[in-house]
C-alpha cells in the first residue's frame, strides 16, 4: 500500500482544520451569534479561569463569541500587533503608563459613556487628554490588586514577624517572570521609598520631579538588597533562577500582592502592611502601593463596546476586588481574607499610590526591571544602574495621578 507524503498529508490536516473552523463557526450562527470581540490579556491560572466564567455569562447574554488571546509577553505582542494593523479589540494592560502613551498617539478609542465614571475615584480612572487635545476616559479597571503587602502563615504574632523579617533568609523572593523578569523586584523598591520618603516623595519620582540619583531614592535601593542578600552570589543565583508563582514555605514572609491570596490560604495566611517590617519607614506610615488591570478599547465595534459596558458593571463584571464602588463587598463569612483586602482597596482614595513602574513610560519601566536584576548580582555598582535610568527618563512623564488627592507633602 502507498503511504502518503508529508505534503499530502499536511494539506488534508489543513483542510480538516479549515473544515472544523467552518464547522463550528456555522453552528454558533445558527444559533444565533451576532459577532465577536478579541480580547488581549496576561490572565492565567485562577485568574484566566475568572474571566472565562465571566464571559460564558457574557456570551451567554448577548450572543457575541469572546475570543481570548493570552500572552506573558504582553507589551511585545500589543505593539507587534498595532504595527500590523491587527490589534485585538480590547487589550487589559497592568498600569496606566503604557495606555497613556497610546492615548496621546490617538490609538485607543474613547470610553466616554459607556459607564457610570462617577463610579471609580479619581486614581482609577482620570481623564486623559488624547490626541485631538481634549480630555477622555481611556480605560476601565476590570481587577485591582492590593500591594504593600508582607505575607505570612497565620497565627505569628508581630515581634515573630519582626524577628523572620530581620535576614535574608527570612524571605521568599524569586524575579524570574519571562518577558517582565525583575518586577518582584521593583515592586519592592517602590514600596521602601513610599514607606520610607512618603507619598509625596514616591509621586515626584514616579513622574520624573525628582532624579533616579536623589538620596532617598538610593537609600531605598539600599534597604531593599539589604533585606534580601544582594551580592550573596549563591542566593541571589536562586532569585534570578527561581520563577515567581511558585509556592512560599510557609515558615518565610512573602512581599507579594492581594492576588496571592489563593496560595496562602491552605496555611491560615494573613498579611501586614509592609511599613510594620521595612527599616527606617515612617511613623505615619499609611499608604498602600496598588496596581490594577486595565481594560482599553483599540477597535470601536458595537461588540467591543458591549463588552466594556458589561465589566463595567459591578453585577456582572470580574468579581474580586472591583474599584467600583458600588460593587458588592465579598462575603466576609465565607472569606475574610477576600473581605480584608477588599476593604482597603475601597477605603480612602487618598491612602492609595499606583504601582510607580506601572505609570512609566515602558521602555523606562522595562529598563527599571532589569536594574534590579543587576542589583541583586552586583549592589556595589548601584549608583551606575541609577545614573542609567535617570538618562532613559522620557519627557513629559505622567501626568496621572499616582497618589490619591489627600497624598501629604514631602
Amino acid at each position: 500500500m502507498t503511504r502518503p507524503s508529508p505534503r499530502t498529508l499536511g494539506i488534508v490536516c489543513v483542510c480538516l482544520l479549515v473544515l472544523t473552523a467552518g464547522v463550528t463557526a456555522g453552528v454558533r450562527w445558527a444559533r444565533g451569534w451576532t459577532g465577536s470581540v478579541t480580547v488581549l490579556a496576561n490572565w492565567s491560572g485562577g485568574e484566566k479561569e475568572q474571566f472565562e466564567r465571566a464571559m460564558e455569562r457574557f456570551e451567554d447574554a448577548y450572543r457575541i463569541d469572546v475570543v481570548y488571546q493570552g500572552s506573558s509577553a504582553l507589551s511585545q505582542v500589543l505593539a507587534a500587533d498595532l504595527a500590523a494593523g491587527t490589534q485585538p479589540d480590547v487589550a487589559v494592560l497592568p498600569g496606566p503608563g503604557e495606555l497613556m502613551a497610546y492615548a496621546a498617539e490617538g490609538r485607543l478609542e474613547p470610553l466616554d459613556g459607556l459607564f457610570e465614571a462617577g463610579a471609580y475615584d479619581r486614581v482609577w480612572m482620570p481623564k486623559v487628554v488624547g490626541e485631538d487635545g481634549r480630555e477622555r476616559t481611556y480605560w476601565l479597571p476590570v481587577k485591582t490588586g492590593l500591594k504593600s503587602m508582607v505575607w505570612h502563615a497565620g497565627g505569628l504574632s508581630a515581634d515573630e514577624i519582626a524577628r523572620t523579617a530581620d535576614g535574608p533568609d527570612g524571605w521568599c523572593l524569586a524575579m524570574e517572570s519571562g518577558a517582565t523578569s525583575g518586577w518582584p523586584g521593583t515592586d519592592w523598591v517602590e514600596d521602601v521609598l513610599l514607606q520610607q520618603a512618603g507619598p509625596g516623595v514616591y509621586e515626584q519620582w514616579a513622574t520624573g520631579a525628582i532624579p533616579w540619583t536623589d538620596a532617598r531614592v538610593r537609600k531605598a535601593w539600599r534597604t531593599w538588597g539589604d533585606m534580601v542578600g544582594a551580592g550573596d552570589r549563591t542566593r541571589v543565583d536562586h532569585l534570578l533562577r527561581d520563577n515567581f508563582a511558585q509556592g512560599c514555605p510557609r515558615q518565610r514572609l512573602e512581599h507579594q500582592g492581594s492576588f496571592r491570596d489563593a496560595q496562602w490560604k491552605p496555611v491560615a495566611g494573613d498579611f501586614v502592611h509592609s511599613a510594620e517590617v521595612i527599616p527606617g519607614a515612617r511613623a505615619d506610615s499609611g499608604h498602600w502601593e496598588v496596581s490594577g488591570d486595565l481594560a482599553a478599547m483599540l477597535n470601536a465595534t458595537d461588540e467591543a463596546r458591549q463588552l466594556i459596558r458589561f465589566l463595567a458593571d459591578p453585577r456582572t463584571g470580574l468579581p474580586d476586588f472591583s474599584a467600583n464602588k458600588k460593587a458588592a463587598a465579598p462575603n466576609g463569612s465565607e472569606d475574610p481574607l477576600k473581605r480584608k483586602i477588599s476593604s482597603i482597596l475601597r477605603g480612602s482614595e487618598r491612602h492609595l499610590c499606583w504601582d510607580a513602574s506601572d505609570t512609566m513610560p515602558p521602555a523606562l519601566r522595562n529598563a527599571f526591571h532589569q536594574a534590579v536584576l543587576r542589583f541583586l548580582v552586583a549592589p556595589d555598582r548601584l549608583d551606575d544602574q541609577l545614573r542609567a535610568l535617570e538618562a532613559l527618563s522620557e519627557e513629559p512623564r505622567p501626568t496621572l495621578p499616582v497618589c490619591g488627592t489627600g497624598r501629604a507633602t514631602p
